[in-house]
């Protein structure tokens, strides 16, 4: 079985996207399919100015129209909202292609955080994109409910994964700093809300991992806290085993990949309860969520580092690219050999309402 993924976030981008797009193209092998990417590579480019380092494609329709038939792709599934994925959405509509396409962005709060831009504006679009496919797959339970009320019609689950032997607690080093460390990881921009977290009074250490457009001025008001700028592979596995609490501040993500990386490495959470946080660690006694997020990073260094393990251990890519193979082989449409249909995906039915 051959996919095609229309894709806007690519390399160098370092986000959640990209991983799990890469990720479920390595875990799908094994499950007979092969994952092709239609990305930025190869198109003229635009950067935007409140991303550094972040840039658009700027592909032609007849560019995107050939290369999509020369892969003639069984399944296409658009992954982002940019210009390539409305020139792949273009072609499956003018074609009468069936597609899927994936929710990953919040584009209506962070749209609001720099722009005046009513969110019912937003989420029309968001209706029109997405609604022309035959399902919108999402990572968690809550952000299934909020598009149904969005008026999203089909909702498919697409779990998250982590590498479990990458980060793992084993890879500790030290870093030569007071503990407790308190540690986030990401992207440093508005709608992370990482000064919630730089600004807590807290005893030891607090480290940040990532770049973005705000981390100079976080840097310049928080010279206290240590900035590592962007970390990958084993370098980055072993800063989030030498942690003892992982701060994740935000309250915009629909899923964060990191909490599963920290959880992986054995270190528990700490966050507000909000939704995305609240689908990744369920009931699990793995995090401390509260509004007082100083509260939160206390209560969080009284968890259990072998039931973060634990938790992890069960999230995996294989599992991840399961469920994505299996909503496009449940489209009637895509003809497979039997061979290559996966098993069903071993989500608990209880967390999808809805469905």
């Amino acid at each position: 079985m051959r996919i095609l993924i229309a894709t806007d976030a690519w390399r160098p981008q370092v986000n959640g996207v990209v991983h799990t797009l890469e990720a479920n193209a390595r875990a799908a092998e094994s499950l007979g399919a092969e994952i092709l990417f239609l990305n930025p590579e190869g198109f003229p480019s635009f950067g935007l100015p409140s991303y550094p380092g972040i840039r658009l494609a700027l592909p032609r329709r007849r560019e995107i129209f050939r290369r999509i038939g020369d892969i003639r792709p069984d399944a296409i599934h658009i992954a982002t909202e940019g210009p390539i994925g409305h020139f792949a959405r273009w072609y499956c509509v003018v074609n009468r292609r069936p597609f899927t396409t994936s929710f990953h962005t919040r584009f209506t709060d962070y749209a609001s955080a720099r722009f005046p831009v009513p969110h019912g504006w937003t989420w029309a679009w968001l209706r029109w994109f997405h609604n022309a496919g035959r399902g919108t797959m999402v990572s968690t339970a809550s952000l299934a409910d909020e598009l149904r009320l969005q008026g999203f019609r089909t909702i498919l689950r697409w779990p998250r994964g982590v590498d479990s032997r990458l980060f793992h607690p084993d890879r500790a080093r030290d870093l030569g700093l007071p503990r407790p460390i308190f540690l986030a990881v990401g992207r440093l921009a508005v709608e992370k809300n990482v000064e919630a977290f730089l600004a807590l009074d807290l005893p030891g250490s607090k480290v940040v991992v990532g770049d973005g457009p705000a981390r100079d001025t976080l840097a310049r008001r928080f010279p206290e806290a240590t900035f590592l700028g962007v970390r990958r592979g084993t370098e980055l596995a072993s800063i989030y085993a030498a942690a003892d609490v992982f701060v994740f501040p935000s309250r915009t993500d629909t899923f964060g990949l990191v909490l599963l990386e920290a959880l992986a490495s054995g270190v528990p959470i700490a966050g507000f309860p909000v939704a995305a946080t609240r689908d990744v660690v369920g009931t699990a006694p793995v995090a401390a969520l509260d509004e007082d997020l100083r509260a939160a990073c206390l209560g969080a260094l009284t968890i259990s580092r072998a039931a973060c393990r634990g938790y992890a251990e069960r999230m995996t890519w294989e599992e991840s690219a399961l469920c994505f193979i299996g909503n496009l082989v449940r489209m009637p449409e895509v003809a497979v050999k039997a061979a290559a249909k996966p098993a069903p995906c071993r989500l608990e039915p209880a967390a999808w309402r809805g469905e």
